[in-house]
């Protein structure tokens, strides 16, 4: 089983909604589509499911071309945002619909609703209706009753958008359990790194109508393809420093500091070194970490992490702590990464870790 997306493209009279992208996915896999607000990620679920069709390109699976497919042609579930079920049925009867739809036998619906159901821990509220639910039971309904039809293609469109934060954290360290013995390709967008990282699978990086990169997800966020893919991967922003590079040393604002020996010592020139939030100290850990010192402008406590904005040359910047602290507007803080963790990009090609 694979998907095959080939110079697929989606246009209207004004603008170009997906550009020219070409993409594989294989069965039995999940796969992340990580990309900002209006980035595209909806418009390409909307054609990979059938409900519109692509201005070029064709759409291929299990070799078969089904670009002019309508959705009804197609095995294919699909969860949006929203928490969409029928609000005049129970639990039940939700999860039950697409089979009696079908026309399949009482008994079979039957054990097929109380197997889904235990999945996603449902059984206790079968013969509730959606407005007794929470949010997070809501949408539980919503994917049994996407999971019950056993689709080959299963796109989940920011489905855990509208959840607070235990229930989000609940349900997508579920999903990859859910899906990994099911015989079908999940493809669940979404704006939050998060979820790609705990999710896992592949991810799919898009941004502007662009398939920017696709991989294993951790390649994906260790090894950013260009600065895009590298930007849309990061939340909070990836902090990116304009610096001179002359025979492997950076220097940033008159900061000096030797790359990796891995890096050629050749290297000169303008480059653009990033370093993510979370790789951004306020201690020294070691004795080759690199300081510079900030101004805060506001300083956020989360729960058990504090995300701090600085001034650092006129420009702001971010540092995503683990641990609680009180600092004030203005105060003047020392921040510390060490050499390793910086990315380099030269006209947003990664040259360098």
């Amino acid at each position: 089983m694979s998907l095959n997306l080939t110079n697929i493209s989606k246009k209207n009279l004004f603008e170009t909604h997906i550009y020219s992208s070409n993409l594989i996915l294989e069965k039995n896999s999940i796969n992340v589509l990580l990309g900002p607000t209006l980035s595209g990620k909806t418009t390409l679920m909307r054609l990979i499911a059938g409900l519109d069709e692509p201005s070029t390109g064709k759409i291929y699976f299990n070799e078969k071309d089904i670009t002019k497919d309508k959705v009804q042609k197609r095995n294919v579930a699909m969860v949006y945002q929203q928490f969409i079920n029928y609000p005049s049925l129970t639990v039940y009867e939700n999860i039950a619909s697409p089979l009696r739809v079908l026309k399949h036998e009482p008994d079979f619906i039957h054990q097929k609703v109380i197997e889904v159901a235990s999945l996603l821990k449902l059984n206790n509220f079968l013969e509730k209706r959606p407005h007794q639910l929470s949010g997070g039971q809501q949408q539980r309904t919503a994917l049994a009753r996407a999971l019950i039809k056993n689709a080959d293609l299963i796109l989940l469109d920011e489905p855990l958008a509208n959840l607070d934060f235990k229930l989000r954290e609940e349900l997508r360290e579920e999903l990859p359990k859910i899906f990994t013995k099911r015989d079908c390709i999940v493809i669940y967008a979404t704006t939050d790194p998060m979820d790609a990282l705990l999710i896992g699978g592949n991810t799919i990086v898009i941004n502007e109508g662009k398939i920017v990169q696709y991989g294993k997800t951790i390649d994906v966020y260790k090894n950013p393809s260009d600065l895009i893919s590298a930007k849309v991967f990061n939340d909070p922003p990836l902090n990116v420093f304009e610096s001179r590079i002359k025979n492997g040393i950076v220097n940033i604002n008159n900061i000096e500091f030797h790359l990796s020996k891995s890096v050629s010592k050749n290297l000169s020139g303008n480059y653009k070194v990033c370093i993510r939030p979370h790789h951004l100290k306020n201690k020294k850990e070691e004795i080759d970490d690199v300081e510079i010192e900030g101004k805060v402008r506001i300083c956020e406590i989360n729960g058990s992490e504090t995300l701090i904005h600085f001034d650092y040359n006129k420009l702001n910047y971010t540092s995503l702590i683990n641990g609680i602290f009180n600092y004030s507007i203005q105060d003047t803080v020392k921040f510390y990464f060490k050499p390793s963790n910086c990315l380099i990009f030269n006209s947003n090609n990664k040259i360098t870790v």
